[in-house]
């Protein structure tokens, strides 16, 4: 599709590294999950059920001009490198549209909110911001669900809230998140005291795209675990409060890094600035582990020539369906390995 190119030459909104706290915190997220009333939920609903979910939803967008300022992607007109990109960008979860059900992605033209329609609920609305910035994250978030909820009634209890296909989304039906750098914390070893710590708190760590997926260059997801008998506001209090401790461990780490290892540091980041500029092969792993050595530089006032969102836009731009979708091609793995150690060359020239 034409629109995936283009969106391969554009950076999303929640990479700009604009706002507060974006040394430590690259997005802000903000999940909803809603369902229809007397509707039959999408794990044990029919083809054709889900199929009326996704009318129901488009009726609304025909109707609704907020809802008109974006695109809804079905699962059959996409195929699999069109899955990926849209996963790379954290607008739809890494198992959503894995086969050709009667699913949907609905993706506003600024890429600041995307929604799910018959992954496990009917719907996931989702909220992305850059930096650490809940309440914008929130506000989004509320917004559409608002105007969707004027056309399409959702199922709500008035006792226990929004229902949810998992008794955990129950209540609220709203999970918040933070994507954090955390290499300090790694190289010191403190990072597995911190997660133990901040667990107890009332939140889970996951890796980069979410749930079930591994930790790459040093970034993590943190959200709450609890939606029951808790307001949307004491959740984004709560993964505040946690971020902010985190952030302050982090720099500590870092400060301690500084005072006892500076030299090391300093090796450690420009060897990584030298590959990244002079490699003629990268792998997606050592691309991760590479920009985040030098994104670390930059925090610490190593490297000042270069910013965060340029780091940002390598570190999305050479992932494997984004560089296929630039260079408007299928690449082989060892070609995707030349080409991502071309262009993150050009963008450090």
């Amino acid at each position: 599709m034409l629109m995936f190119e283009d969106m391969a030459n554009t950076l999303s909104g929640w990479l700009s590294g604009e706002g507060e706290e974006s040394m430590v915190v690259l997005s802000t997220r903000v999940r909803m999950a809603r369902n229809l009333t007397n509707v039959i939920y999408p794990g044990a609903a029919g083809e054709d059920v889900k199929s009326n979910v996704i009318g129901f939803f488009e009726s609304a967008q025909g109707r609704s001009e907020m809802l008109s300022d974006g695109k809804l992607l079905k699962a059959s007109e996409l195929n699999d490198i069109d899955r990926d990109f849209l996963v790379e960008r954290h607008l739809m979860s890494p198992v959503f549209m894995q086969d050709n059900s009667s699913r949907a992605l609905y993706v506003r033209n600024d890429e600041l909110l995307s929604v799910m329609i018959n992954e496990e609920d009917h719907f996931r609305i989702q909220a992305l911001a850059p930096a650490l910035n809940l309440n914008k994250a929130l506000h989004i978030a509320t917004e559409f669900e608002n105007e969707l909820g004027q056309y399409l009634e959702y199922d709500y209890d008035s006792d226990f809230g929004f229902l949810t296909a998992c008794p955990t989304n129950v209540g609220t039906g709203m999970r918040a998140s933070v994507l954090v750098h955390l290499p300090g914390l790694v190289i010191t070893k403190d990072i597995d005291r911190v997660i133990a710590r901040i667990s107890k708190m009332g939140v889970t760590v996951r890796g980069f795209y979410g749930e079930g997926t591994d930790v790459l260059g040093n970034l993590f997801q943190v959200s709450n675990q609890t939606t029951l008998g808790i307001t949307e506001q004491q959740i984004l209090e709560l993964i505040d409060r946690v971020t902010r401790s985190i952030i302050k461990e982090e720099v500590a780490a870092r400060e301690r890094l500084v005072n006892e290892a500076l030299k090391q540091m300093e090796d450690k980041i420009w060897r990584a600035y030298g590959i990244l500029k002079h490699a003629r092969m990268l792998t997606s792993d050592e691309v991760m582990n590479l920009l985040s050595a030098v994104r670390l530089g930059v925090a610490m006032n190593i490297i000042d020539f270069l910013d965060i969102a340029t780091i940002n836009e390598m570190l999305l731009l050479s992932q494997p369906a984004h560089l296929q979708k630039y260079y408007q091609k299928e690449l082989s793995p060892d070609e995707r390995d030349l080409v991502r150690a071309e262009l993150v060359r050009n963008r450090l020239a």
